[in-house]
Order: C-alpha cells, then sequence, then structure tokens
C-alpha cells in the first residue's frame, strides 16, 4: 500500500515539473499588455470608397480601427516625435491595409500633429483599473461630449505607397526605422527567430541587440526609406507573427 501512495506522489511530482516547464517555454517571449508602434491611416472619405477600408468614420471621434484590440477597448495614442497624447477607444472590427497598424480619425490626426507622410503613431493599451485610465476617463467622456462642436483642422491625406513629397518644416529628423520582431528572455531564443527569418525569407538584415542581460530583441533594419521598409514588413506576413512593431531609430 506504501508504495502505491509512493507512486502516486512521483507522478503528481512528474506532472508539475511538466507544467513548470511548458509555463517557461511560453514565457520565452516577453508578452507585456497590447502596445505597438507604427504607421496609422488617417481616415478619409476615399479611402472607403476605394474599398481600402470597409468601415467609415467620423472625422470628429476620438476611435481608432484596431484589429488586434476588441470593440470599446480604451487606449492610449501617442505621437512620440511632437510628445503628443490622447485617449481614445477601439472602434469596430475593420479591414484596412496590414502594413498600417490603425486607422484613426482626422481629428486624432490634428491633436497629435501626426505628420501626414510620415504617421508614426504608438498605440499602448490601457487597463480599466490602471491609475492613467482613472485620471483620463473622464477627460475623454468630456471631450466626446463636444466632439460635434470641436473644429477639426484641414488634413490634406498622402499615399503610403508613393515616396514622401518634401515637409515644409525646419527641422526635420531623416526617415529612419526597424522593424521589431519580440523581445526574448534567452539569447538562444533570440537566435533561433533570427534564423527562421533568414531561411523562410529573403530578408539578411536581420540582427539581435541585448536591452538588458535577460532582454533580448530580434530587429529588423534599419530602413532609410518607406518603400524598402514596406516591402520587407510584406514579406513578413507570411510568418504569421502577432504583434509586429516598427520602431523609430533615434
Amino acid at each position: 500500500m506504501n508504495y502505491k501512495i509512493i507512486i502516486i506522489l512521483l507522478f503528481l511530482l512528474s506532472s508539475c515539473t511538466n507544467n513548470i516547464v511548458i509555463q517557461n517555454n511560453q514565457d520565452q517571449i516577453i508578452k507585456p499588455k497590447f502596445i505597438n508602434s507604427g504607421f496609422t491611416l488617417i481616415y478619409d472619405e476615399k479611402l472607403f470608397i476605394n474599398k481600402i477600408i470597409n468601415k467609415k468614420m467620423n472625422d470628429r471621434d476620438l476611435i481608432i480601427f484596431q484589429k488586434n484590440l476588441k470593440k470599446g477597448t480604451s487606449v492610449k495614442l501617442l505621437n512620440p516625435i511632437k510628445n503628443k497624447s490622447l485617449i481614445a477607444h477601439v472602434g469596430k472590427k475593420t479591414i484596412y491595409p496590414s502594413f498600417n497598424n490603425s486607422v484613426v480619425s482626422k481629428r486624432i490626426a490634428s491633436e497629435l500633429e501626426l505628420n501626414t507622410d510620415e504617421p508614426y503613431i504608438i498605440i499602448e493599451e490601457i487597463v480599466d483599473n490602471s491609475a492613467f485610465f482613472a485620471k483620463k476617463a473622464k477627460i475623454y467622456e468630456e471631450e466626446k461630449k463636444v466632439a460635434n462642436k470641436a473644429p477639426v483642422e484641414k488634413i490634406l491625406v498622402n499615399d503610403l505607397n508613393q515616396a514622401p513629397k518634401k515637409i515644409n518644416t525646419q527641422k526635420v529628423k531623416k526617415f529612419n526605422y526597424s522593424i521589431k520582431i519580440a523581445d526574448f528572455y534567452f539569447e538562444d531564443s533570440a537566435k533561433t527567430m533570427k534564423k527562421k527569418i533568414i531561411n523562410e525569407s529573403t530578408i539578411k538584415n536581420v540582427d539581435i541587440i541585448e536591452k538588458t542581460k535577460n532582454k533580448y530583441r530580434v530587429i529588423i533594419g534599419p530602413y532609410l526609406n518607406l518603400k524598402s521598409l514596406q516591402k520587407d514588413y510584406i514579406k513578413l506576413e507570411k510568418l504569421n507573427f502577432e504583434n509586429i512593431q516598427i520602431i523609430k531609430n533615434v
């Protein structure tokens, strides 16, 4: 009888150990709350008419279309170039070009002072119990009440597939971006991912950056023009990565 108890205990201990190993394997990629940086698409009626997107948006809406987040999710939108941010909500599920990380209204683009030739934006999911959400939720509701009264500056939306035009500003930083694939706890995992990208695509400029002792970033680039960035980004689609980000190099 004692032998049977020992065998059962050994089996349970073995099962627990396996669960820990599986958990460790799952945690090799750092997965915080949803954050994505990339180029947004500024809504224009022509986008709907030409079937580039399949939903309409009001110019004064404080909502975004975002594929990875559920309708109603609160998000912080940041233009890091101008250091402008605001709170918005995710709208209905919408089809839009895979290169873009979202679609925003003209009002959002205006308030964030987005560069229409280079509409770079960071999207950060806000959890309901966060201090930031508690502070900004009231402001959002107040803004929502006056949304239809607020003036929206005229924004000329350019096609991202075309070469960027010269911007009439005194200080313009050069186009310099990279594609962030993922962050890993272990360097071996990062090396495996790098090998996978090189072997399964025609992309060769893949690098690993040690951010901290336990954080290894797989990155592609840098890219000095939008055309080459788009080209490689589209190549990555067949690898089915969940949350590719475009990051601006300082």
